[in-house]
This record gives structure tokens, sequence and C-alpha cells, in this order.
């Protein structure tokens, strides 16, 4: 299993970066990102932090760690500005915090992390069409969450995906140990979108092939 959208107790998780990750291994995971919530006032020690600890356990434990960053509710104008930052100090993967709609996200986010580049846009919303057809042009992951309340747009973010050619990735948006994943919540969460067996492959195969790109 690989999740590419998990938070510590850098941001609000629960538990510090060796405690999630170990857990991750133990239920498992081959791969886990950690992406802690970050705006301007935290994102270079964050991604410091997990730069640190991500080399120090991919030396000794047998699961990889991707060290990363989810820029959350900023202005959309710095979002180029903070994605190349934090690619500049380390991060491997960077995380927007999309247009949910259980959240008041700053309408235009989605548009505004696509154009900056992002790795994955995580729970988008009801994204627009448009909006998906540029996250293809540029590479950006559209996120299939098992995130309770950002999950209620899954369907949609399926559906747009499947029209306009956009990646997709499933991660958990883990703030603690119950949220990680498991063999059940991942077939309850496919099965809520679409019955293709094809498309639920593609969708892990992705995160796999983010994977591989990082360790390349």
């Amino acid at each position: 299993m690989i999740d590419l959208h998990t938070h510590s107790f850098l941001s609000d998780g629960a538990l510090i970066p060796s405690e999630l990750v170990r857990r991750a291994s133990v239920a498992g995971y081959s791969a886990i990102a950690i992406t802690d919530h970050a705006d301007p006032s935290n994102i270079e020690a964050i991604v410091s932090a997990l730069v640190k600890v991500s080399e120090t356990i991919n030396r000794y434990w047998d699961i990889f760690v991707v060290p990363g960053v989810e820029i959350t509710h900023v202005p959309v104008e710095v979002f180029e500005e903070l994605t190349l930052f934090a690619r500049k100090k380390g991060a491997q993967i960077v995380v927007a915090h999309g247009e949910s709609p259980v959240e008041p996200v700053i309408e235009g986010t989605n548009r505004a992390a696509i154009l900056a580049g992002v790795d994955i846009l995580a729970h988008p919303g009801y994204i627009r069409e448009e909006d998906a057809a540029l996250a293809f042009d540029k590479g950006v992951s559209l996120e299939i969450t098992t995130r309770r309340g950002h999950s209620i747009t899954n369907k949609h973010v399926f559906e747009v995906a499947e029209k306009t050619g956009a990646k997709m990735t499933l991660n958990t948006d883990a703030h603690s140990p119950e949220d990680l994943l498991t063999q059940e919540k991942i077939r309850a969460t496919m099965d809520g979108i679409t019955s293709s067996s094809k498309a639920k492959a593609d969708i892990l195969a992705n995160s796999q092939d983010i994977i591989t790109r990082i360790k390349a």
C-alpha cells in the first residue's frame, strides 16, 4: 500500500513522524509521504524536519518515506512561490489543499495549485472540468480520499478525471493511526466511485509511478 498524503504532529497529526511511519509499516505500507500543513510561517521548518527524519528511516527500515508538504489555506497568489520554495528545500512531494466543500478554501485554489505545478491536488471538491483538463496538461494528480467529509466529492472527482484524462491517486489525509489505509478501506472507497477494475488498478498504479519517479 502507498499513501501520499499524511500528517504528523509537525502540523495537526497525532503522532511524531517516526511513529506514523512505524504504524504504516506494520499496517502493510510499502511507501508513505508525510505532507504536513504549511504556509509561509512554517514551510521551511516542516520540510527541513521531514527531510531529516525520512533520510534516517530510509537508511534503516523497509519502508520508503517521502518528505513532503501540503500547502494549505494560503493566498492563491503565493502558490507558485511556496511550491518552488518547498522543492528547493527538499520536499519530494508537494500537495495542495484543494477546494473541499467542508472547509472555507479560497475559490481559485484548485487552479492556482495546478498552475504552480504541485504533484497532487488533495480533495479538490467539485473541481471544474477545465481545471481537471489543466491538471492533465500539467501532470498533476487529483486525489481520491478516504477521509470523512472530504470524500463526499470522490465520485465527482473520478468522473471529471475520467472525462479529461487527469490522473488520480488514492490517499488518506491521515491525521491519526486509525486513518491509515487497510485493504478493506481501499475496496470500499474504490467501490464508491467505480465498478471498473481497470480504473481502480490505474489509480493505485499512479501512486506507484510517483514513488518510482522519486526513487529514480
